[in-house]
């Protein structure tokens, strides 16, 4: 990849002495401040320092403002730390998918008319494997419903849903609210000899959706569901869910994988002749399981006689390794990026984080491409997350993190960090209350552990987040009585930029007024002395 012209000296502002160092607290919005607010019931001193003696702000996380179809759309880590890094907001997968199945374009593509072509030759069904919710952050089920409507209208005769339970991007026991739509759906278009139906299922968090490696049982489960046909079986989605809410007060996230099944025989293994599309848009939860099926070799799992059968997702989640090799719409090209201009100019950086948002300030970051720009200048450091309940944990790795951080700040002579403390966001997504309160704290603790140090090197501290979660755990549902949220909220994020040895430093009022996070970018790079392109959202610093 050819590199940028590097970055012009600033006119106005001089680079600090030391690293600038921006901290990601994932999942902690500004909320009511009421008792269904995490962040404000936790013990947050060092945060409350930072908004009295820091240059203070709050930034847009959602909707339009981070390239959501709209303001009703949640933000989220990716389309989050896309904004952080590429100093832009892009259109995200969300409003890409959206448009491409409004316009018809995504149907007038090659690999759709690959896909069909397969089946109808085949007599294999036409299976869609994906996240079903209308959350908006990994799919949405509109989009599964325009595929299954044009599969039908174009010949296809049989189709097969594997159903990934959500409860994370919406209410946690929503499961039965999607499955009976889709029941209907397919109800309705199994008409004229069509057979249309459910053939397995399970929730995102203990099936197929596992992400960068963290824990390869989860794909593992998944395929044998969706590939051989082999678990606990059931006659229907809606059925299946039932048992399931009735054996243990799981969320839908964490529901037990299974298979549908007619006369004890599953319905809709996929085998040979078959065509596959993974109607998730993000990629970070949609690479595993997508390598399953495409990569010849392969170690992960025993995946037995892989099936010979035309794989597409619905967009290319990973441009650089090319997976998968067919895709329905094009993601966001996103150039340019704050990473890649810190390289073409020299700069050292540092990106650090657990295992569950390691990928967020690499890849996302770096505009959803893998690797490092310059691997002499950049070191990425991976903390392994656990593999437990997060509410059990709640401090997950964001002491091993700040410890780690520390000592390379200490040793790296970097110019520019960024570290994901997930607490906020995996915490939160569990619906616990009180988890997510002490998740907020141990951020707040790991802060006051960095913020003298880098103080002591002669560094500026920007703090924000990517996006609300925590801040708002408990909602009404469609009865009036209050339920847990595990989803995301659509609270602004708080920004706090202090620099010791600027005591006169501000953010600018104007500049503020419907700032999102994508001026995170050319503030930071202010602060390290550069000029931010032109094309990049505004810094949001006064000028000195």
């Amino acid at each position: 990849m050819m590199l940028r012209m590097a970055l012009r000296p600033h006119d106005q502002f001089q680079p600090a002495k030391g690293p600038v160092v921006c901290v990601v607290m994932d999942g902690v919005g500004i909320g009511a401040g009421d008792a269904t607010d995490a962040v404000s019931l936790a013990h947050t001193p060092t945060l409350d320092w930072l908004a009295r003696h820091s240059a203070t702000g709050s930034l847009a996380a959602h909707g339009t403002a981070v390239g959501m179809p709209s303001d009703g759309d949640m933000g989220n880590s990716e389309v989050g730390h896309n904004a952080l890094g590429a100093g832009r907001v892009f259109d995200q997968g969300a409003k890409l998918v959206a448009n491409a199945v409004e316009s018809g374009s995504l149907f007038e593509g090659a690999v759709w008319r690959e896909a069909v072509a397969r089946v109808k030759g085949s007599g294999e069904p036409l299976h869609f494997l994906g996240l079903l919710s209308d959350g908006n952050v990994h799919s949405h089920i509109d989009h599964l419903f325009a595929m299954l409507e044009r599969a039908a209208t174009e010949g296809v005769v049989s189709c097969r849903v594997h159903a990934l339970l959500d409860g994370r991007d919406v209410p946690a026991r929503s499961a039965l609210e999607y499955a009976e739509a889709l029941e209907s759906k397919l109800a309705a278009l199994s008409v004229s000899g069509r057979d249309y139906r459910v053939a397995s299922g399970g929730g995102r968090m203990s099936i197929t959706m596992d992400r960068y490696q963290a824990d390869w049982a989860m794909v593992e489960r998944g395929w044998k569901l969706h590939v051989e046909g082999k678990g606990r079986t059931f006659e229907s989605l809606s059925g299946a869910i039932r048992a399931l809410y009735d054996e243990s007060d799981k969320g839908d996230q964490d529901l037990e994988g299974f298979v549908i099944a007619e006369a004890g025989t599953p319905v809709g293994p996929i085998r040979d002749g078959a065509a596959v599309i993974l109607f998730n848009f993000r990629g970070d939860r949609a690479i595993e399981i997508s390598t399953a099926f495409e990569a010849e070799a392969f170690d992960k799992f025993d995946r037995g006689p892989r099936p010979d059968v035309l794989y597409a997702g619905m967009m290319q989640y990973d441009g650089d390794e090319h997976v998968p090799a067919r895709f329905l719409v094009e993601p966001p090209s996103i150039d340019e990026t704050m990473g890649e201009l810190l390289a073409g100019s020299g700069k050292r950086q540092l990106a650090i984080s657990e295992t569950q948002k390691f990928g967020h300030v690499t890849y996302f970051w770096n505009g959803n491409r893998s690797g490092a720009f310059d691997d002499n200048l950049e070191t990425y450091v991976e903390i392994p997350s656990d593999r437990v309940p997060f509410e059990q944990r709640p401090w997950m790795k964001a002491a091993e993190i700040t410890d780690a951080l520390i000592t390379q700040l200490r040793e790296g002579s970097y110019d520019f960090a960024r570290v994901n403390y997930a607490n906020g966001d995996m915490v939160g997504h569990t619906g616990h209350l009180d988890a997510s309160r002490i998740a907020v704290e141990v951020v707040d603790l790991c802060l006051a552990r960095l913020l003298p140090v880098v103080k002591s090197l002669g560094g500026v501290l920007v703090v924000t987040a990517d996006h609300g979660n925590a801040d708002q755990m408990v909602e009404r549902g469609k009865d009036g009585r209050p339920r847990a949220r595990t989803s995301h909220s659509l609270n602004p994020v708080p920004l706090h930029v202090y620099d010791a040895a600027r005591p006169g430093l501000a953010l600018d009022s104007d500049a503020l007024v419907g700032a999102n996070l994508g001026n995170v970018a050319a503030t930071c790079l202010e602060l390290m002395g550069l000029t931010p392109p032109p094309d990049y959202e505004r810094s949001v610093l006064a000028r000195p």
